[in-house]
């Protein structure tokens, strides 16, 4: 049988990360993944460029039953902390909105850095292996793997969640937190498209491919991020930020022309538009196919002038606030994480163990914190693996 110190199960972010912190502080480390590649959702995130953190970072950018528990992790080990290693490591990188970063060339540069840094470190890794049980044995851990079992003195598990299953997730760490008696809160896709029901769809696969900016709520949660129309619903950042809040049978509501008073502009444009088409006018301000689909919804055709201050307000308020009621989400095939996860409650949030299965460590998407789009769930998996990585070497 094999032995090491540390065993980490998972070659995503957050588990080569946790593996090289661990190993460069002496413990004696193997990563094994069922996969053939390692690091296959960093490839294909950010567009394939790697939204790799945010430096507004803090914790009421995620979700959790307990919004608290990130922010030891993630004040221990920071953005800042993160994007000095893609320095050192001489990968050029540019900030977008809101503080997001992403490398100016491929993201397969951040997975050669961490595969590298694990190796340089003294981590083995070992891939297309797939992974049977973990079960204590003694003050440490047996696991079974289609190469045989390994004994290891702690266990991190990094097997990420449910999301994306054809790069092979399979929330596999869910059974394995069930198997040692930890609680897994609900799951679900998460920073993932809406669907709707077919007749509505009707009237919104014209506009399929149209982007514009937009505000949308769902209880007390507010994004204002461009939304896209699909064949299939309604998709963008607005609409992926907001899956994390809505629930089956939520109501959202939709500002399309965030910041404006739509009823006013178009009132003082009587006197030198007067005589356009409605639609033309409205056209001004936003996409022609949304100007179009507005006006029918709003049932106002004609020019400008025509229109009365009643009319103008009914045709903001189709713009202003367009309540949207989805049916669902297009699921784990296209969401970008799963929302939910072993409890925190059950973890230490300096260490990432489980308090009553010392040895056992539990890190990234696995774990009941969400982040918000943008570089916030790759900061958790470097912040939670740093936490767990020292840990589980003794330092």
């Amino acid at each position: 049988m094999r032995s090491c110190d540390v065993l980490v199960l998972g070659a995503g972010a957050a588990g080569m990360f946790a593996a090289a912190e661990a190993a460069r502080r002496g413990a004696r480390v193997i990563v094994i993944d069922h996969v053939a590649r390692p690091g296959e959702k960093i490839r294909i995130s950010g567009g394939g460029r790697c939204n790799f953190t945010n430096l507004a970072t803090a914790p009421d950018r995620f979700l959790s039953e307990n919004p608290r528990f990130a922010a030891s992790a993630l004040a221990r080990f920071t953005a800042r902390d993160f994007v000095a290693r893609i320095d050192a490591a001489g990968i050029a990188w540019h900030e977008k909105t809101a503080g997001q970063l992403f490398c100016d060339g491929s993201a397969r540069q951040v997975v050669d850095m961490l595969v590298s840094d694990l190796r340089a470190a003294g981590a083995e890794l070992i891939l297309s292996c797939a992974i049977t049980s973990v079960a204590r044995k003694g003050d440490g851990f047996v696991t079974g793997t289609a190469n045989g079992d390994i004994a290891s003195r702690r266990v991190i598990v990094a097997t990420g969640g449910k999301s994306i299953p054809k790069m092979g997730a399979t929330g596999f760490g869910y059974r394995i937190a069930a198997d040692f008696g930890l609680r897994v809160t609900e799951t679900r896709p998460a920073l993932v498209p809406l669907t709707f029901a077919e007749q509505d769809l009707a009237g919104l696969r014209p506009l399929a491919g149209v982007a514009l900016p937009a505000r949308l709520a769902c209880g007390k949660a507010r994004f204002e991020e461009p939304i896209l129309f699909t064949h299939r619903g309604l998709s963008g950042p607005a609409v992926l930020q907001i899956s994390s809040y809505w629930r089956e049978g939520e109501e959202i509501l939709a500002d399309l022309l965030p910041g404006a008073d739509l009823a006013r502009d178009l009132a003082a444009l009587r006197s030198v538009a007067g005589r356009q088409a409605l639609y033309n006018v409205l056209a001004r301000f936003l996409p022609e196919r949304i100007a179009h689909w507005v006006c029918a919804r709003a049932e106002l055709s004609g020019p400008l002038a025509a229109q009365s201050n009643a009319a103008l307000d009914r045709l903001a308020q189709t713009i202003h606030r367009w309540h949207l009621r989805p049916v669902g989400t297009e699921g784990y095939r296209t969401a970008e994480v799963t929302l939910g996860g072993v409890d925190t409650a059950a973890l230490d949030a300096r260490t990432m163990e489980a308090r009553s299965v010392p040895g056992l460590h539990f890190v990234g998407e696995v774990v009941d914190v969400t982040g918000w789009l943008g570089g916030y769930n790759f900061q958790w998996a470097w912040s939670s693996g740093w936490a767990a990585g020292q840990a589980a070497s003794g330092g």
